[in-house]
């Protein structure tokens, strides 16, 4: 009986402990989500504020272009000079639509997390182009506050709507400047046979 007791104990205790530590990060948790939800609706929104109040003062931001911002001055400037109405601007719009891969790892007062994200892009000078890109953030805790240290985002090199476009671009070329030097040739040779006669 005392056997069966101290297994019992034991199957209790070991499906309550690992709920506990779980439920110790549960408020960390809540809060990376909110951070998320910010930079998602500061982007969605032009609204860079809810994003810059995130970084770190030392916190790096790789973006998809492969500029580098560093603190959350740069991350401002760097909004306000690729996105919106002002001269100069790149994009009239972008939205992103993030989500998580899986829970944040926590290294005492260090997360990491990682996702993927739907971004759509508007520029001034053509049509609207999409990227399915990823995104790893690592944030440390400070006085409380969870703050970005560095945001990576990145999409594929090597397979993506640009590079579709490009060579259906060049298609399109190809098959124009064939057809434009047969009927070159044709004139051409059209206008021999008509002098030689």
């Amino acid at each position: 009986m005392r056997a069966f007791l101290a297994i019992l104990i034991f199957a209790l205790t070991a499906g309550i402990l690992p709920a506990a530590a779980e439920d110790d990060r549960a408020a960390d948790r809540q809060a990376l989500l909110a951070i998320l939800k910010d930079v998602e609706t500061g982007i969605n929104q032009a609204n860079v504020e809810l994003m810059a109040k995130h970084i770190d003062e030392k916190g790096v931001v790789t973006w998809l272009n492969a500029e580098v911002s560093r603190g959350p001055d740069e991350v401002r400037d760097y909004f306000k000079r690729m996105v919106g109405d002002a001269p100069g601007t790149i994009l009239s719009k972008y939205s992103t639509h993030p989500k998580i891969a899986g829970p944040a790892v926590f290294y005492g007062d260090f997360a990491v997390a990682h996702g993927t994200t739907a971004d759509e892009f508007t520029p001034h000078h053509r049509s609207v182009f999409r990227f399915d890109s990823r995104w790893t953030v690592s944030l440390r805790k400070v006085e409380g506050n969870w703050k970005i240290v560095a945001l990576n985002l990145s999409t594929n090199t090597f397979t993506n709507v640009l590079i579709a476009e490009l060579e259906r671009m060049a298609v399109v070329a190809g098959v124009g400047g064939l057809v434009a030097g047969l009927a070159l040739a044709g004139l051409w040779g059209w206008m021999r046979r008509r002098r030689a006669s």
